[in-house]
């Protein structure tokens, strides 16, 4: 059996994301992304990075066949991604749908 992973299933912890990022990235004016987001018509899944990641989150909204992914701090202000680019840029693309 490998090393046992902690799992909080109950985070205490929330992370505010800047919404006009989000918004920007899904093609959507602000005020439609908050109303969407309230209508819980846009998907969130939240990752907590560990190791070097440690204290970094990575954050993708779905909507409509469209993927907004941040990695923030924190403090919810976006990063430089490992991968080049600056903490500014939002990486947006189209999901891929299995079966089409």
């Amino acid at each position: 059996m490998g090393k046992p992973i902690a799992i909080d299933l109950n985070p205490s912890r929330a992370v505010e994301i800047d919404g006009a990022l989000v918004a920007r990235g899904l093609g959507l004016a602000l005020a439609d992304f908050r109303q969407l987001m309230e209508q819980r018509k846009i998907t969130v899944l939240c990752e907590l990075g560990t190791g070097e990641d440690a204290g970094l989150y990575r954050a993708s909204f779905y909507h409509e066949g469209r993927r907004v992914r941040l990695v923030v701090d924190g403090d919810g202000n976006p990063v430089r991604p490992a991968r080049g680019g600056t903490g500014d840029e939002v990486s947006a693309a189209p999901v891929a749908r299995q079966g089409r």
